[in-house]
């Protein structure tokens, strides 16, 4: 379940690692000097307050005189920085409200602890200042003191502090991490480019030594498939070249022979042999040195799938995917062509369909044949797999077709799968990532 609320990238991984650790520890911290000094700073601020107050009632009692009252009054604010007003024959109401902040419950305590008279503090009324009213004997003495008084501005610096320096922490490590991850986006690039058979001449290890150590291992698998690859493709084409010259020199020596049932048998085997040597030349083919290019996709198909047309006036084709796209022109047609070809031998009508969704194109291949039973869609992309013989795809080859077209078309980064057709026959689903 939490898993959805995670980030996706390792760079966001990374960053939630280092800020959540971050966050917490700043909550921690704020919560712990809060407390401590909220109930130590402001208490003893509170309590000087107070302890002012109680001085200036006791000077009332003390100097009872309207002169005296009158200049203790104007002295307060510059030296104890609070305005006093003595109401005379007020009363309380009595009613006073329950401390409900922080700040009124340590100044009641404060005030609680200091005098022994009924008081009032109303802490909402005024933006920037307390009022404290007293009770005494005469009426009601009123005290207007700054809030200043109360609060530390330690709090609010701390604070700032904090944020401040959790966002130019957060920066830097957004920096570095970035540096970081972008050597891995690169090795994922190379290895998505490689899948699709592209050059990645310039790719560099970089980065952590970790790594660098997988680059360097992802290279080295690079040549190593490359060098068997190569050594694969070299090893057919001189065994069908070898082939391919003695079966000539056979068909020159057929063709000397008298026209007998055994030389027309013997020439049909030939002919076989030839079809499985061109089988094999078209193998190699497809793992040649043929260089992808940018092309239109709904012009290399239309081009691909003329001729066919041109034979069989059954083909549906609908393509417009507008789409521009990196391509082995020659292997691509060769794919595309070898799964028509397989199409016509079995059916009436074939619908061919391309569309683009999102950041990939379908090639939808359909005909109303026999199809293929499920059990062995996997297996007829084996080479020289036969299947069924309701529908032998490779019917007068030597069952590479497929393997041909899928290993194509995996050289372009796509997938190739098989299913029912909505015709009855075969559905032949490609998907290539633009």
């Amino acid at each position: 379940m939490i898993k959805r609320f995670l980030p996706h990238s390792l760079l966001g991984r990374s960053l939630m690692i280092l800020v959540i650790p971050l966050i917490l520890l700043q909550i921690i911290t704020t919560i712990i000097f809060y407390e401590r000094h909220w109930s130590t700073i402001t208490l003893r601020l509170s309590t000087g307050l107070a302890g002012e107050i109680a001085v200036v009632i006791r000077l009332m009692e003390r100097y009872p005189d309207s002169a005296d009252q009158r200049w203790l009054f104007s002295q307060a604010p510059g030296l104890m920085s609070f305005d006093l007003q003595f109401l005379k024959e007020k009363k309380l109401s009595g009613a006073g409200k329950p401390p409900k902040g922080l700040l009124e419950t340590t100044l009641t305590r404060a005030l609680n602890e200091r005098l022994s008279l009924p008081f009032e503090i109303d802490t909402r009324s005024h933006k920037d200042s307390v009022e404290i009213n007293v009770q005494l004997t005469g009426g009601v003495l009123h005290i207007l003191a700054n809030k200043k008084r109360l609060y530390s501005s330690t709090t609010y610096i701390l604070i700032l502090w904090m944020v401040g320096a959790s966002l130019v922490l957060f920066a830097i490590a957004f920096v570095f991490m970035r540096n970081q991850v972008r050597p891995i986006r690169r090795l994922a690039e190379a290895a998505d480019a490689f899948g699709k058979g592209q050059d990645i001449l310039s790719f560099k290890p970089g980065g952590a030594s970790e790594v660098r150590l997988a680059a360097a291992a992802f290279k080295l698998m690079r040549a190593r498939i490359l060098r068997q690859i190569s050594q694969r493709t070299e090893m057919l084409a001189g065994v069908s070249h070898d082939l391919g010259t003695v079966l000539t020199r056979m068909k020159l020596e057929i063709a000397m022979l008298p026209d007998t049932t055994e030389s027309r048998s013997l020439s049909d085997d030939v002919a076989e042999m030839e079809k499985m040597i061109e089988g094999y030349l078209a193998f190699t083919k497809g793992e040649g040195t043929e260089q992808p290019k940018e092309v239109d996709l709904d012009t290399i198909l239309a081009d691909t799938i003329a001729p066919f047309r041109r034979k069989n006036g059954q083909i549906e084709f609908i393509c417009a995917t507008g789409t521009t796209m990196s391509l082995r022109i020659d292997n691509f047609r060769r794919c595309i062509s070898n799964l028509i070809a397989n199409a016509m031998r079995y059916a009436d009508k074939i619908k061919i369909t391309a569309k683009r969704r999102n950041d990939t194109v379908e090639i939808l291949i359909e005909d109303d044949g026999p199809g293929i039973p499920e059990n062995i869609r996997e297996d007829v992309f084996k080479p020289f797999f036969r299947g069924d013989p309701s529908r032998n795809l490779d019917q007068g080859g030597i069952g590479l077709g497929l393997s041909i077209s899928r290993d194509i078309i995996h050289g372009h980064g796509g997938n190739i799968h098989l299913d029912q057709s909505e015709m009855g026959g075969l559905k032949v689903l490609i998907t290539l990532p633009v």
